[in-house]
């Protein structure tokens, strides 16, 4: 049988549905990229805040329109079927299996299950779980990391380091979804990144909700720096960068070893959502403004070439023309090199949903555009200063009409950042896949345009 995949939501996510095609795969199904040609389709789905529910819904019920023709069976799993399993099987029959996130070290079983009987059981049995007893989600076993199939390509893989999150931000609903956070042994972490390098991978993206937690839980205090180290004698890879690091959790030494290993992207992505101290208190957010505002001072002291990234929140419960004014100023005089913003979504059963003053739309779109219209400024000046400069660029793609290679410099994440356009003027040549020295010559709003050197 034919399997196609729509994987939805964050990159964390995208790592398990890359292990549920590697499943598929070895049970002998065949892969493709037409939903039309498929006759099972999975979606994995996103339930973090109200755009990305209702961007999993619309997709299901695209996906559904299949089922006139070819495919036979219409599989959910992820983040939204956690949340919402028995709204959705009662507002989606047209889904033949939902599987959430307690059910992915059965997830096969389950699917030959449906299979095997052509239909499956939609009765309902009502939750009684209370937020607070809401357990560790099982992860895939080691052998399904060891056994994922890679859509990111040739060069990158993100790595999961842990799942869950224990921070409990009024406004998230994460740790209601996928439970409290849980550190994957480092040997097994170790043995996966070895496995992506014989697979000629260059780049390491480490992930997990928090990566400053990661080994708490296991070793009793925090070892992301050391399982950095050890990543970086893995003599393929090239570049390691870590993303989601929570200001509390970054460390002197953290610090230390991004700045003296060559190997680990000199780039710290810092979710701070904001920055005035009320509004952080009603966040749940577990330092002060005066604490982030110390922290970036010593990091750019200590990594004067340091790329910093973070993530921003407007129209929080509460947030005053004052707040958000406070935090305008605060985004304007630190001039963030990457910035990313979002509004405040109201979710179910989060703290955050229960506190008096909830923002109006109009008021969090303006502040929204506001904000990203400042951040669109300061990454053009930014981008101004890299005129002139030699970069190494790995080369990812090429543009339609082949007058472009495409690629990123260790400043830019995947998707996220900005990329590089290069001129390409070595016609019979293929650069793709390599590293290559360039001068950048113009820039866009977030892009750089280069030449080769």
């Amino acid at each position: 049988m034919n399997v196609g995949f729509v994987s939805l939501g964050c990159s964390k996510n995208l790592i398990d549905t890359e292990i549920v095609i590697g499943q598929f795969k070895k049970h002998n199904f065949k892969i493709v990229n037409e939903e039309e040609n498929a006759d099972i389709i999975v979606i994995n789905t996103c339930g973090f805040i109200e755009g990305a529910k209702e961007e999993a819904i619309n997709t299901i019920l695209e996906m559904a329109s299949y089922k006139e023709n070819k495919c036979k069976y219409l599989i959910v799993m992820g983040c939204l079927v956690q949340r919402y399993y028995e709204e959705l099987i009662k507002a989606l029959p047209e889904v033949d299996l939902f599987i959430k996130l307690e059910e992915y070290d059965k997830f096969f079983e389950k699917v030959e299950d449906l299979i095997k009987r052509g239909i499956v059981n939609k009765k309902v049995k009502k939750s009684t779980t209370k937020i607070s007893q809401i357990p560790p989600m099982p992860m895939f076993k080691q052998e399904e990391f060891l056994q994922r199939t890679l859509t990111t390509g040739k060069n990158y893989a993100y790595l999961k380091i842990g799942e869950g999150c224990s921070n409990k931000c009024t406004y998230c609903a994460i740790p209601y979804i996928r439970g409290p956070f849980v550190s994957r042994k480092k040997e097994d972490i170790i043995e996966e990144a070895k496995e992506l390098a014989k697979k000629g991978i260059k780049e390491l993206i480490i992930i997990a909700q928090d990566t400053t937690k990661y080994g708490i839980d296991l070793y009793g205090e925090s070892k992301l720096a050391g399982i950095l180290e050890e990543l970086s004698k893995i003599e393929e890879i090239k570049w390691i960068r870590f993303l989601y690091s929570y200001p509390e959790g970054i460390t002197d030494e953290l610090i230390e070893v991004v700045k003296n290993n060559k190997k680990i992207a000199k780039y710290f992505d810092i979710p701070i959502q904001h920055i005035a101290n009320k509004v952080l208190k009603r966040m749940n957010r577990k330092t002060s403004k005066e604490q982030i505002i110390s922290l970036i001072e010593k990091i750019k002291n200590k990594i004067p070439d340091v790329t910093l990234r973070t993530t921003v929140m407007v129209g929080f419960p509460g947030e005053t023309k004052e707040d958000f004014e406070e935090l305008y100023e605060f985004v304007k005089q630190t001039k963030f090199d990457k910035l990313g913003a979002f509004m405040y979504s109201k979710e179910d059963k989060t703290p955050a949903a229960k506190l008096p003053n909830q923002i109006h739309g109009n008021t969090k779109k303006a502040r929204y555009n506001k904000i990203m219209r400042l951040q669109e400024q300061i990454s053009r000046n930014l981008l101004e200063n890299k005129k002139s400069k030699t970069n190494l660029v790995l080369i990812e793609n090429i543009s339609y009409d082949n007058k472009y290679y495409i690629g990123r410099t260790i400043e830019n994440t995947p998707d996220i950042d900005g990329i590089v356009y290069i001129k390409n003027e070595l016609k019979n040549q293929n650069m793709l896949n390599k590293f290559v020295e360039c001068d950048i010559i113009d820039i866009s709003d977030y892009d750089l345009i280069a030449k080769f050197k």
